[in-house]
C-alpha cells in the first residue's frame, strides 16, 4: 500500500521473485519523492536525477516483472484474521470487492505539514506549493521567492530555484541547517549566492488577489515582523505518517509512526509466535512497513528504496515460517 520509494522498490523486488504483487496509491505513484526536483546523493546517479523520472522508471521496472498498479485506489482499512490464509482483507473506496493478501507491505509515507500562516488556504495551488519542479520554476524566474523548511527537500528545492529566482530566501524554524539536512547539501545551500538563510523565522501572514502576492514573516527571537514581495512559496516543513485507516493492533511511536522488530515483540500477537518479528514486521504478524510510515526510519529516498527491499525479504520469511508451522501442525494432527 504505496508507491513511493519504499513501495516501488519493494514491488520491483517481489514481482522478481515470483510474488503476486498489487500495488495500491491513493495519489500518483512517487509519493514525496516524486515532486523532488532533483536527487543528487542517489546511487548510481552521480548528476544527479529529479524524482519524476526515479520513481517512474521504478514503476516500468516493476511493470515490466509483473506487478500489478491501481491507482487511484484509497484504501479505507485493513481487517486481520491470523487464522486466515489470506490474513489480510483491504477495503477500497469505490470498490465492491474486497483485496485478501497472505502479507501486506505499509509504504504509506507521510502527508505534508500545513503552515501555520494566516490566509493560507487562499493560496494553495497559487502561490503555495509543495513540490519545486520546473513548472514552478518558470512563475518563480527572476522573482523573490521562498522556502519553508530544513531538511534536504527544502534544500533541494531552495537550490533547484536559485538558478532561475532573483533571490531565494529559506525560512527555517529553528537555529541549525545541519540539524536535519545532508551535510553536503547544508553546505550548497550556504555558499549560494542569491539563497539568503532566515533563522527562528516564521511565516505568519499570506496575501495577494487571485494568486500570492506578498508574506509577512516574523523573527521568532526578537519578535520583528515585516513584509516580502513573492509571487511563490515552497512549504516543505515536514510530514505525518499516513496511518489513519491502520487497525489499533498496529502500534504507533508518540507521533502516529508504525513501530516494527524489537519494538513490537512483546506484542500479544507476538506472544505465542514461534519466532521474533522480522526488523520491517509491524505488531501483526506478515504486515510489514517501510519508508517514511516507519517508526525510525531514515527519511531518505535510499534508505526508504533499501528497506523495500528488506521488506521482501522479510515477507518471504514470514510466508515460509507460517508454511512450516502448518505443516508441522499437520504433521502432529
Amino acid at each position: 500500500v504505496g508507491a513511493g520509494p519504499a513501495g516501488l522498490a519493494a514491488a520491483v523486488y517481489a514481482a522478481s521473485e515470483g510474488l503476486k504483487t498489487v500495488v495500491l496509491e491513493s495519489y500518483a505513484p512517487g509519493g514525496q519523492a516524486g515532486s523532488s526536483s532533483l536527487i543528487e546523493n542517489f546511487f548510481g546517479f552521480p548528476t544527479g536525477i529529479s524524482g519524476g523520472d526515479l520513481t517512474w522508471l521504478a514503476q516500468l521496472q516493476a511493470f515490466r516483472f509483473g506487478a500489478k498498479f491501481s491507482t487511484p485506489a484509497q484504501v479505507l482499512s485493513l481487517h486481520y484474521n491470523p487464522d486466515d490464509e489470506y490474513r489480510a482483507c483491504i477495503e477500497i473506496e469505490g470498490c465492491p470487492a474486497i483485496l485478501r493478501a497472505k502479507a501486506v507491505l505499509i509504504a504509506t509515507g507521510a502527508d505534508y505539514r500545513r503552515l501555520e500562516a494566516e490566509n493560507r488556504e487562499r493560496f494553495e495551488g497559487v502561490g503555495l506549493y509543495y513540490a519545486a519542479t520546473a513548472l514552478e520554476g518558470q512563475i518563480c524566474r527572476n522573482e523573490t521567492v521562498v522556502v519553508a523548511g530544513s531538511g534536504n527537500s527544502a534544500g533541494q528545492a531552495a537550490m533547484f530555484l536559485s538558478d532561475g529566482a532573483a533571490k531565494v530566501l529559506l525560512v527555517v524554524r529553528g537555529d541549525d541547517l545541519t540539524k536535519n539536512m545532508s551535510d553536503y547539501l547544508a553546505r550548497r545551500v550556504k555558499v549560494q549566492s542569491n539563497i539568503e538563510i532566515l533563522y527562528r523565522t516564521e511565516i505568519r501572514k499570506m496575501s495577494g488577489g487571485q494568486t500570492l502576492d506578498q508574506i509577512e514573516l516574523e523573527n521568532m527571537r526578537t519578535g520583528e515582523r515585516w513584509p516580502v514581495k513573492t509571487p511563490a512559496v515552497f512549504s516543505m516543513i515536514g510530514a505525518t505518517p499516513c496511518t489513519e485507516w491502520l487497525p489499533s493492533e498496529i502500534e504507533r511511536d508518540a507521533k502516529g509512526f508504525i513501530k516494527t522488530g524489537s519494538d513490537v515483540a512483546k506484542s500479544p500477537a507476538w506472544r505465542t509466535s514461534t519466532h521474533q518479528p522480522n526488523p520491517l514486521e509491524t505488531s501483526l504478524p506478515g504486515i510489514f512497513a517501510a519508508g517514511d510510515v516507519r517508526s525510525g526510519s531514515v527519511k531518505r529516498c535510499a534508505a526508504a528504496v533499501g528497506e523495500g527491499g528488506m521488506a521482501v525479504a522479510g515477507i518471504q520469511s514470514s510466508l515460509a515460517s507460517r508454511a512450516n508451522g502448518n505443516e508441522a501442525n499437520q504433521q502432529r494432527t
